[in-house]
């Protein structure tokens, strides 16, 4: 019987009374019309508290949900009495008013827009499916939003400016009670004094605070298919501020972020099984409450089942000996500045503190330097605002002069950030006392070790000893004839249980990612420092062999562009490859997540495209070894703060010596799509291979769809048979990433796609090499050949699991078919 309820209030609505989505001067609304969206997803109209039946007011409300939910009043401090003269009007000045005739015509409530001399004639007021109740002149331009004055709810997809609500009027504020819509006690809002962090208040002092923002896309913890997102807002060609939204993913059922009577910012669903809303997110939680931790003291929530309590800082005992944090904390030891020093201890996933002072155009090293030469800095934070105009300032340096208050600690991966707390001088020297002894003590072990096997192979006659020592050493250079030779390479070696210790035992909850090799953790090693784990699983198709290949590879690569290998641990069957941590993870976790590839504007894009390419040069010219990656896609380039590009995963690589330019390999390994046709079918790799393989991603980035995607058209293949496709036919522009499209220089575009058909020849000697694509990705005025039609495959799935399947390629334009063992 519920399932047609909502029909039945449809039905209901539309004989009653009025039930279109307009309001003219002609054509005012009365108690008991209502006006519903053209979609009939919102109505609005009048009505009365449960408790109250001759208090009006009007407001809008979901129109086909069953529980009557309001999203919107308009006389929410002045209810009028009910009559049979009530009316809300737009007047010809294109203004609503609310008002009684028969109670002396005085207005209850207005817009008082004032606009008659814009062109008020001919103007309406429409209801829109969003919920956005808005004034519309006779040339289309709207004078007046509902959304623009909130009530106690947001509804997706909808922009909030925090510059405006910095303004009492214009916040979101809470209902008194459940069901009196005037204002409450509770209102959210931009802070006062930085558009950069959201506070909800409780009259004039903060009852929560969401830290000041990170420059990361999601702001918020909310479920897999909505983000909270706060982006900079533009007013002509300057920033203005910052503005967020709630958004949805299509075919979402309703939802809506509500500031609850009781203070209670909550995120909720409807859900059509239980005809009921279900909150799927809320703060305040527990020990959340603003400075409920007291100076210097925080909230730790980290991990799925721990209870959220009060700590100190480190360096910081409670203030009355004992162990309530609440009241706050004081060092154990003061600093002094100048004499040895103090220094910065690095504490990672934090809630920044409130009362910072922001400080702009800053780079992180200048950062810390206002920070080290003011005695009164307690502490810094530095982000790259990512969402903000390309062409404003996107540094974000925050400093605390004095007392630290209502800071929190994170899990990793929900929305923290390094803060960096000054610690007297002589804890600085002990920690790198320790720092120091847990690197060299490592270190001299090991070269003892090295020594202990260069004496063992002095004194081995046989082959078999020789192989046991090359078993027991497994980190060995390559030498000028590409074989491996026996010196080890120069490389620190960490300690396996130091490891365990930074990724808590290999926890599932650190778990960054894993590939065909094994799993990628994150870790905090001693003094703050974060890495990413590489743990090769004891069943992979890489051995030694392929372990020490990346090993040796990484450890001889410098480049702004390839990612940095820091250090390596063998232990019996463990073996482990330390990397710097990047944040932002890999490119393809932005590029084909529907609710996150917003972050990738074009500039962000082309400057990943030119940073690949670069990347890729190094490899192939200017390092001192040509190096063929044989595995360049989405998934193994990684991103830093500021979405600059870095090449990982060297497993399958090969190096090139002397004057060798082409090899051929039994062993096809890779991923289905990225490789080009000689290398797949015939086993024969080159330098052109990674070109080929960059085409591809060069494709991908410019449509935001994967090489396999199904969202193309009905004949095309894969994402090169679409490529060409549209390219032949003159439609490149079609095969742009909608989310980009209005956006982006057309002409830039259309150039990356032509040199990413380049890329994907048929023939290797087609293609450019990295050299030329560099010069050409950088200078608009290089002539471009014209593409000839790429070889291009299907896959069929036969169900098998994707890190292990045999992938059978079927070509379309006159290849022999060929079994391939991809990755």
């Amino acid at each position: 019987m519920a399932a047609y309820l909502p029909v039945f209030v449809f039905l209901l609505l539309v004989c009653s009374g009025r039930a279109d989505d307009k309001l003219t001067p002609a054509r005012p609304l009365s108690p008991g019309d209502k006006l519903i969206s053209g979609g009939g997803v919102f109505a609005l109209g009048f009505f009365s508290r449960t408790n109250s039946t001759s208090d009006l007011y009007v407001g809008v409300w979901y129109n086909q949900i069953p529980v009557r939910t309001y999203v919107w009043v308009a006389n929410r401090n002045n209810p009028i009495k009910k009559s049979s003269s009530v009316k809300l009007v737009l007047t010809n000045d294109s203004d609503l008013v609310l008002s009684d005739s028969n109670g002396g015509g005085g207005a209850v409530w207005t817009t008082a827009n004032n606009v008659a001399a814009a062109g008020g004639a001919g103007a309406m007021a429409v209801l829109l499916d969003s919920g956005n109740f808005v004034v519309r002149l006779l040339n289309g331009s709207e004078v007046w939003r509902s959304f623009d004055h909130p009530t106690d709810t947001i509804v997706p997809n909808v922009s909030f400016s925090l510059s405006y609500m910095a303004n009492s009027l214009d916040r979101i504020v809470a209902w008194r009670g459940p069901d009196d819509p005037s204002a409450g006690d509770f209102s959210m809002g931009g802070d006062s004094s930085s558009d950069l962090q959201i506070v909800v208040w409780n009259g004039t002092r903060p009852y929560w605070r969401r830290a000041a923002w990170i420059g990361a896309s999601i702001f918020g913890v909310i479920q897999s298919n909505t983000s909270f997102k706060l982006y900079q807002t533009i007013d002509g060609d300057a920033a203005d501020g910052y503005s967020f939204k709630l958004t949805v993913a299509d075919g979402s059922p309703p939802m809506r972020m509500t500031l609850d009577y009781t203070g209670e910012l909550t995120f909720q669903s409807w859900d059509g099984n239980t005809s009921s809303w279900t909150i799927f997110s809320r703060f305040p939680t527990a020990c959340d409450k603003y400075a409920s931790c007291g100076p210097f003291g925080y909230c730790d929530g980290v991990g799925a089942k721990a209870t959220p309590t009060c700590k100190c800082l480190d360096g910081f005992v409670p203030v009355d000996g004992g162990h309530d944090v609440s009241r706050g904390c004081r060092r154990k030891e003061e600093v002094r500045c100048g004499g040895d020093g103090d220094g910065f201890l690095t504490l990672p996933s934090m809630r920044t503190p409130d009362k910072f002072l922001y400080m702009r155009n800053r780079s992180f090293d200048q950062c810390t330097a206002e920070c080290s030469r003011n005695c009164s800095c307690t502490a810094y934070a530095y982000a790259s605002l990512s969402n903000a105009d390309a062409t404003e300032d996107r540094s974000r340096c925050l400093v605390w002069m004095g007392e630290l208050v209502d800071t929190g600690k994170f899990s990793d991966g929900a929305g923290g950030e390094n803060l960096y707390l000054r610690i007297p001088g002589s804890r600085t020297n002990n920690k790198m006392k320790s720092t120091v002894l847990k690197i060299v003590l490592p270190v001299a072990a090991g070269l003892l070790l090295i020594l202990a096997g260069i004496c063992l192979v002095w004194k081995s006659r046989g082959k078999q000893t020789s192989k046991k020592v090359q078993r027991k050493y497994p980190f060995q250079r390559v030498n000028d004839s590409n074989e491996v030779g026996s010196e080890n390479a120069e490389l620190s070696s960490v300690d396996l249980d130091a490891i365990l210790t930074a990724t808590n035992n290999f926890s599932d909850y650190n778990l960054l990612g894993k590939g065909g090799f094994g799993k990628v953790y994150k870790g905090v090693l001693e003094g703050g420092i974060e890495v990413a784990v590489k743990r090769l699983s004891k069943g992979s198709g890489q051995g030694v062999e392929e372990f020490r290949n990346e090993v040796v590879l990484i450890a001889k690569l410098q480049h702004r562009n390839l990612v940095r290998l820091l250090g390596c641990c063998i232990h019996e069957d463990e073996k482990l490859l330390i990397y710097e941590y990047l944040p932002n993870k890999s490119l393809d976790a932005f590029l084909f997540d529907a609710n996150r590839k917003n972050v990738l504007d074009w500039p962000t894009r082309f400057k990943i495209i030119k940073g690949v390419a670069r990347g890729l040069l190094y490899l192939h010219q200017d390092s001192r070894l040509t190096i063929i990656h044989r595995d360049l896609k989405a998934s193994n380039i990684l991103l830093d703060t500021e979405m600059s590009p870095k090449i990982s995963d060297f497993g399958m690589a090969r190096i090139f010596g002397g004057n060798e330019q082409q090899a051929n390999t039994t062993r096809v390994v890779g991923t289905y799509g990225y490789m080009s046709p000689e290398y797949a079918l015939d086993g024969c790799f080159s330098v052109k291979s990674d070109t080929y393989s960059f085409g591809v991603l060069l494709l991908e980035l410019v449509s935001g769809l994967k090489i396999s995607s199904a969202h193309l058209k009905v004949d095309c293949s894969n994402l090169i048979a679409y490529a060409w496709s549209l390219w032949k036919d003159g439609n490149a522009r079609d095969f742009v990433d909608s989310s980009i499209v209005e956006s982006c220089p057309l002409h830039e575009v259309l150039r990356c796609i032509h040199l990413g058909l380049l890329c994907i020849q048929d023939q290797p000697g087609a293609r450019p090499l990295m050299s030329s694509i560099v010069f050409m990705l950088e200078n608009e005025t290089a002539v471009l050949l014209a593409p000839k039609e790429p070889i291009y495959f299907t896959m069929r799935d036969y169900g098998t699991d994707e890190d292990t399947r045999d992938n059978t390629r079927r070509s379309l334009n006159h290849m022999s078919v060929t079994a391939v063992h991809g990755r």
